[in-house]
């Protein structure tokens, strides 16, 4: 055991899709604890399941407390809520006990979080739908992890390689994003997105905007967003002494900071971003909340119901997940 090692606690997500079965193939990988200790909050039953079938060479040992947790090789420390029954649970179908299951592993890990139990948490995927059904109203992880930590402005960013992009709009119509698109929500994303590259440990922070229109607007022949509303917010931000350039064309702009060009890149909305990241690879993407007083970061992948009890689900993405957090949360107090 290692003390000096950030604690990662590691959502077990939908017990009905893939979530505990690529938690048991991220820990026996070495790079997912190399810089961090790791403990599970899930069911423990649901996890024994999943590493038989994985059939991963690892133990799961429930545990009651992060205090308990022993970080022995070749176990996996479960924080068990016993709130599945196995007996009951049909994988790969919406369930509103695994909602409402997947939304106390978040509700926990929260709670360990700020009060310094643990110092980051990186979650599977959860069903939008079970947790509906399962009384719990919320788009997703970052809108439900926002109310649990009493805060409103959080960004997305997402992570592939070297591209690292942060959104200004998200979980809302096309009509609604551009309406959303403000100098005063540009600048919050800025603040918060160079907070986030100092916790990565990037001195440079050089930060592109995009545009919202095609060729950014061609100065206003094809739009006056670009001139209203993201050139005056970028303005401030340089007199503000931040690292921004842009805005640019959206169909090079992420290309350019892939390549390395930018540390990252302010997507205006969703699928602007979204698409560009994907394209990378769905299965090796971090999704990062930004703005929270915690650290959290998550798989870029949904539940994929269609794999679940099939032990073919790629960890990935949950592998960059925990080693992404551990970073984030090793660097944390050069971002105060």
């Amino acid at each position: 055991m290692n003390e000096s090692k950030p604690l990662v606690a590691v959502t077990m997500g939908d017990a009905a899709g893939t979530g505990p079965e690529i938690i048991a193939k991220a820990l026996i990988d070495r790079d997912a604890t190399a810089g961090c200790n790791v403990v599970v909050i899930g069911d423990a039953g649901v996890m024994r399941a999943a590493v038989e079938i994985t059939r991963s060479p690892i133990k799961i040992r429930g545990i009651k407390s992060t205090e308990e947790a022993a970080f022995a090789p070749g176990v996996i420390d479960v924080i068990d809520l016993k709130n599945i029954d196995l007996t009951h649970l049909m994988r790969g179908c919406v369930d509103p006990m695994a909602g409402k299951a997947a939304y106390e592993y978040i509700k926990l890990a929260a709670g360990l979080a700020l009060t310094g139990k643990i110092d980051a948490i990186a979650t599977s995927a959860i069903n939008k739908d079970a947790l509906n059904k399962a009384g719990y109203h919320y788009p997703g992880h970052t809108e439900l992890l926002a109310e649990l930590c009493g805060v409103k402005d959080v960004v997305m960013m997402l992570v592939s390689g070297k591209l690292r992009v942060m959104h200004v709009t998200t979980h809302v119509s096309l009509e609604n994003a551009i309406k959303l698109v403000t100098p005063e929500r540009i600048l919050v994303l800025l603040k918060i997105t160079d907070n986030a590259l100092k916790q990565l440990g990037i001195t440079r922070r050089l930060i592109a905007i995009a545009g919202l229109n095609p060729h950014a607007g061609e100065d206003g022949l094809f739009g006056d967003e670009e001139i209203k509303y993201i050139s005056p917010a970028i303005e401030t931000a340089k007199r503000q002494g931040f690292n921004v350039t842009g805005p640019l064309p959206p169909d090079s702009i992420f290309f350019r900071a892939a390549q390395g060009e930018f540390d990252a890149a302010v997507a205006m909305y969703h699928d602007q971003g979204h698409i560009a990241v994907k394209m990378l690879g769905i299965d090796e993407g971090v999704n990062v909340t930004l703005g929270l007083p915690i650290i959290r970061t998550s798989v870029e992948h949904g539940t994929a119901f269609d794999k679940a009890g099939k032990g073919t689900a790629s960890p990935k993405s949950l592998i960059e997940a925990i080693k992404l957090a551990g970073v984030m949360s090793r660097n944390k107090n050069a971002a105060r």
